[in-house]
């Protein structure tokens, strides 16, 4: 029987791609959230008229974006890491679709992804372990 040719491999580059590209807007949120906070902080000596205290509001935002982006980071080398391994279809599928809320690159990531994992010959290759 003749082995069908699959592109899991480019795929698992891809995905290790966009986990470090993850990372990196996690620590574009990290970066911005310091020093926004550190720029908010000396220009706040002057007399308040707003109603909530803004270096807040930014250290929030900033943690949220930090936090998802991480966690997503790492979900994203672990669907790399289980396609080179041909393991765990439903975990790859999950991540996949998370990637479509990153972007352009996340969505075509994503539909390629699915495109490819649901061919015919490529799923029972998860399916035997």
């Amino acid at each position: 029987m003749e082995t069908q040719p699959n592109n899991l491999n480019t795929l698992k580059i891809l995905f290790i791609v966009k986990a470090v590209l993850n990372l990196l807007a996690a620590l574009f949120f990290a970066g911005y959230g310091f020093f926004v906070n550190m720029i908010l902080t000396d220009v706040a000596h002057g007399p308040h008229d707003t109603p909530f205290d803004v270096t807040t509001f930014v250290g929030v935002i900033s943690g949220v974006g930090f936090a998802s982006f991480l966690i997503l980071a790492i979900l994203t080398f672990l669907a790399g890491k289980y396609l080179g391994e041909t393991r765990n279809h439903t975990f790859i599928l999950v991540v996949s679709i998370l990637n479509f809320f990153t972007g352009i690159l996340g969505i075509l990531l994503g539909i390629f992804t699915l495109i490819e994992i649901n061919k015919p010959h490529v799923k029972p290759m998860f399916e035997t372990k």
